[in-house]
């Protein structure tokens, strides 16, 4: 699948810029959209995306931001035990969680192996919690590679088409091999996509997803508004100039 529209690319000088400014502009998208009611976020795991988070936090401390309205999702997770420090959701709740209250009942995290038979039976458990939520925003690390959450170029988690909104991963080219994901599908669902990139090694993969190359999985994310992929200076070293907005 390949997307409609180019995306918007913005780029920062470095990763902690970039990190500020994603920040910056997230908060004040869960601000915004919290007078309309529930406002559902989707994390991504990743350095880049855990040092967003850290200013996250600390700009949310002194914001109009209501957490009680914020439902907190995530895109891929390792199947692993629940008290394994490498789970996504572990590392960005207890970031966020110094300084937003989140309430357990809205925060989303995807099954841990203690209670599951396998990755399959994790992601049907999480796609019926899922149901037809439509994120106000989906962040989305990329990787060397160009795969976004846990679907990898010229792997059946990409290549298999499936009418799934949440798949299991087994054999994953990044370990640990097993793993649940959000497909493309549940993620281009998603009001604003936006995709996170650091540092010289994914500047090929960056300027190639940008570009449309339809055998990488970040080439396909589609926001149904918006499509926006932030990128450090190192991380948009093969871009032309004009591709990026500053």
């Amino acid at each position: 699948m390949t997307r409609t529209s180019a995306p918007r690319v913005l780029r920062y000088a470095n990763a902690d810029e970039l990190a500020e400014a994603v920040a910056m502009q997230l908060l004040d998208r869960l601000v915004t959209q919290q007078a309309s009611g529930a406002v559902h976020l989707c994390l991504t795991g990743g350095r880049i995306a855990n040092r967003m988070y850290e200013a996250l936090a600390t700009l949310a401390a002194n914001s109009e931001l209501d957490s009680s309205r914020l439902h907190v999702w995530w895109g891929d997770e390792r199947f692993v035990a629940l008290t394994d420090p490498d789970r996504n959701a572990s590392q960005s709740i207890g970031i966020l969680a110094r300084t937003i209250t989140l309430n357990p009942g809205q925060t989303h995290a995807m099954p841990a192996k203690d209670g599951s038979a396998d990755p399959d039976e994790a992601a049907f458990s999480y796609a019926r919690e899922l149901g037809d939520t439509v994120f106000d925003v989906c962040l989305l690390g990329m990787g060397e590679d160009g795969h976004v959450a846990s679907l990898f170029p010229d792997h059946p988690s990409f290549t298999q088409p499936t009418s799934a909104s949440v798949i299991g991963v087994t054999d994953s080219p990044k370990p640990p091999p097993e793993r649940m994901s959000l497909t493309m599908s549940a993620i281009n669902r998603s009001k604003a996509v936006w995709v996170l990139v650091s540092g010289e090694p994914k500047a090929g993969a960056a300027a190639r997803a940008i570009q449309g190359d339809p055998a990488l999985p970040a080439s396909a994310v589609q926001g149904q508004q918006e499509t926006l992929f932030f990128l450090d200076q190192a991380a948009a070293g093969q871009l032309p100039r004009y591709n990026c907005a500053l």
